[in-house]
C-alpha cells in the first residue's frame, strides 16, 4: 500500500467512562488504529471522534463531518477498530459498506475484523454488521427490563424530579419536597379547587413573578439553561393544567406514558392512562386528597358544560391578525353560543403575548358564509353558460387525445427504468454493487416495469360518448356544489378558503349606545386580493 493514501481515523464509543475528558476506550482505539497505520505506511491526515454516541444511528455529530469532508475527496482512506465502531444497525451499515463508501473511491479498513473493502473477501461483513446489530437490540432490551423493574417497584427513573420535589440526597430513585416550589404548587391547586382556570392561574403566578418549572429548573441547576428545556419563560394554562392532573403531587408514581418504536428510532409512543405503571403512595404528597377531587371536579363540571357536539370548523383556517398564532377555542357565558375564539398565543400565556382577539364563533361562521355565497355562488344561469363551455372543452378529448398523451408518458418512464436495470447489471458486473443489494434493486424495478405495463394495457380505446357523459355528469355535481350554498362544511372551507384572519375588537360609543367594532379578512384560494369585513355589533 502506498504511503501516500490520505488516510482518517475514525474513533466511537456509546458511553463516557470515568475518566476526565475523552474515554479511556478512545484513547485505546486512538493508539490501534496509529499503531496500524504506521506499519501499513498510511499517511494519517485525521481524525473524528464521536464519544458518547449511540451506534444504532448514524446521525452522529463527527460521522456526518467525514461524509461531508468525503464527498470533498479530502482522504481515500477510513480506519475503525471493528465495524461496530462504525455503526450497529447492519443495514445502514451495509449500505456504507457497499455503496456509499466505493462510490466515492473510499477504502474502509476495520483492524480488529480484518475487513478491507479494497480486498475481495469481505463476505463475512454482512454477518458481522448483524451481529452487531443482535448486540445493540439485546443491550436495548436488557436496559428497558431494568428500568421496568424500577418503575414496578415505584422507583422514579426521570432525569429531573417534577415540579415541587426534588431527588433525595440518600437516594436518587426516591423524590422529597422541595418546599420552596411545593409552596407554588399548593396554592395552584388551592386556587383551582375554588373554581380558578388554569388561564387565570398562570396569569396570576406571572404577575407575582413566579419563575415556571423550566426557569425554575435552571436555577436549581445553574449548570442548564432554560432554553435547552422550554422556549416559555412563563407559566402557560397548558403547563398548569397538565399539573392539575398529575397524581404525583397525590404522592404516586405514574412512569412509562411513553415507549420508543424502535431502539433504533427516537420517535416514541404515547401510551393510555391505562398502560401507565402506576404505583400508589411512594412518597409524600403535596396536595390532600378532598383538594385533589375538588379540583377533578371542578374540571370535570367544565367539560360537561361545553356542547360536546361542537366542532370548531375554522381550525387550521382561522389566525390572529396581529401575532399570527391560531384561533383557539374558549368558553363562553353567552345563552345559545357554542364558544368563543380567541388568540391562541394569549390563550396560553396572556397579555405578554398578544391580546385577547375574542370572536363569537357564530359571529365568525356568518360573515364567512356571508362572504362565501357573495363570492362564490352562481345562478342557474352562470351554471349552465359554465357547464356548457367546459362540455366543449372535453369534447376535445374524445378523439382520444389525453389517452395517446397518457400512453406516451408510460411509454418513457418504461424507457428510464430499463435503462436504469441496463446500468445495474453494468454496475454488478464491474462490482461497483454488492450482491446485498444488487437483488432488491432489481427487484423493485421489475415491480415497476410491471405496474407501468399494467397501465399501458389498460389504456384500451373506450367509448368516447360513454367517458364524455360520466364526466360530464361528474363536472355538473361539482359546479352544483355551488349554486347554493346553505351551510358551510369542512371540505368546502378548505377547497375555497386559504386563510381567515382575525382582528382585535374595539368598542366605540354611538347614538344608539355601546357597538364592537372587529375587522375579518378572508382570504380565498382563488381571489388575488383579499375580503375584508369591517363587523360591527
Amino acid at each position: 500500500m502506498s504511503a501516500a493514501c490520505r488516510t482518517v481515523l475514525y474513533l466511537r464509543l456509546s458511553r463516557d467512562d470515568d475518566n476526565p475528558g475523552e474515554s479511556e476506550s478512545i484513547q485505546n482505539q486512538r493508539s490501534l488504529l496509529q499503531a496500524y497505520a504506521a506499519r501499513e505506511e498510511l499517511c494519517v491526515i485525521g481524525e473524528y471522534v464521536d464519544d458518547g454516541w449511540s451506534g444504532t444511528s448514524f446521525d452522529r455529530p463527527r460521522f456526518q463531518d467525514m461524509l461531508r469532508d468525503m464527498e470533498q475527496h479530502r482522504f481515500e482512506v477510513v480506519l475503525v477498530k471493528d465495524l461496530s465502531r462504525l455503526g450497529r444497525d447492519y443495514i445502514q451499515t451495509g449500505r456504507y459498506l457497499e455503496l456509499v463508501f466505493p462510490e466515492h473511491g473510499v477504502r474502509l479498513i476495520a483492524v480488529g475484523d480484518g475487513i478491507d473493502t479494497a480486498r475481495a473477501d469481505t463476505g463475512l461483513a454482512p454477518f458481522r454488521n448483524v451481529v452487531n446489530e443482535m448486540y445493540a437490540r439485546d443491550t436495548s432490551r436488557k436496559i428497558r427490563g431494568a428500568l421496568y423493574t424500577k418503575m414496578q417497584a415505584g422507583k422514579f427513573i426521570g432525569n429531573f424530579a417534577p415540579y415541587g420535589y426534588q431527588k433525595s440526597p440518600k437516594d436518587k430513585n426516591h423524590l422529597i419536597p422541595d418546599e420552596r416550589a411545593a409552596a407554588t404548587v399548593r396554592q395552584i391547586f388551592a386556587w383551582a379547587a375554588v373554581g380558578k382556570r388554569p388561564a387565570e392561574i398562570a396569569r396570576m403566578l406571572n404577575e407575582r413573578g413566579k419563575p415556571p418549572p423550566s426557569v425554575y429548573r435552571s436555577l436549581v441547576h445553574p449548570a442548564l439553561s432554560p432554553d435547552h428545556y422550554s422556549k416559555h419563560k412563563e407559566w402557560t394554562s397548558t403547563g398548569v393544567s397538565r399539573m392539575l392532573q398529575d397524581v404525583v403531587y397525590l404522592g404516586h408514581i405514574a412512569q412509562g406514558k411513553t415507549e420508543k418504536v424502535s431502539f433504533k428510532s427516537k420517535k416514541t409512543r404515547v401510551k393510555q392512562a391505562d398502560e401507565w405503571i402506576l404505583v400508589p403512595n411512594q412518597h409524600e404528597p403535596l396536595v390532600s386528597e378532598q383538594t385533589f377531587a375538588a379540583v377533578q371536579r371542578q374540571r370535570s363540571a367544565r367539560r360537561c358544560n361545553r356542547k360536546e357536539a361542537f366542532s370548531n370548523l375554522f381550525s387550521g383556517l382561522a389566525f390572529c391578525k396581529d401575532c399570527g398564532k391560531a384561533m383557539s377555542t374558549v368558553g363562553t357565558r353567552k345563552k345559545g353560543s357554542a364558544a368563543n375564539l380567541a388568540c391562541g398565543a394569549y390563550k396560553l400565556r396572556g397579555i405578554s403575548a398578544c391580546s385577547n382577539h375574542f370572536i363569537a364563533y357564530e359571529t365568525l361562521y356568518r360573515c364567512v358564509l356571508e362572504a362565501v355565497r357573495q363570492y362564490v355562488c352562481l345562478s342557474e344561469q352562470e351554471c349552465s353558460a359554465l357547464f356548457e363551455r367546459l362540455k366543449r372543452r372535453l369534447r376535445l378529448d374524445e378523439r382520444g387525445q389525453e389517452t395517446g398523451r397518457e400512453r406516451e408518458r408510460l411509454m418513457q418512464e418504461m424507457g428510464q427504468v430499463q435503462r436504469l436495470v441496463a446500468q445495474l447489471y453494468e454496475d454488478r458486473a464491474a462490482n461497483r454493487i454488492g450482491e446485498t443489494n444488487f437483488y432488491p434493486i432489481l427487484e423493485r424495478y421489475e415491480q415497476r416495469t410491471a405496474a407501468l405495463q399494467q397501465q399501458i394495457d389498460a389504456l384500451q380505446p373506450d367509448s368516447g360518448a360513454e367517458s364524455l357523459h360520466r364526466l360530464q355528469e361528474r363536472l355538473w355535481a361539482i359546479i352544483g356544489r355551488y349554486t347554493d350554498v346553505e351551510e358551510l362544511t369542512p371540505s368546502l372551507l378548505f377547497e375555497l378558503i386559504e386563510r381567515i384572519e382575525v382582528g382585535q375588537g374595539t368598542y366605540e360609543k354611538t347614538g344608539k349606545g355601546r357597538v364592537k367594532r372587529q375587522k375579518i379578512v378572508i382570504y380565498f384560494r382563488f381571489l388575488s386580493v383579499p375580503y375584508e369585513i369591517d363587523w360591527i355589533e
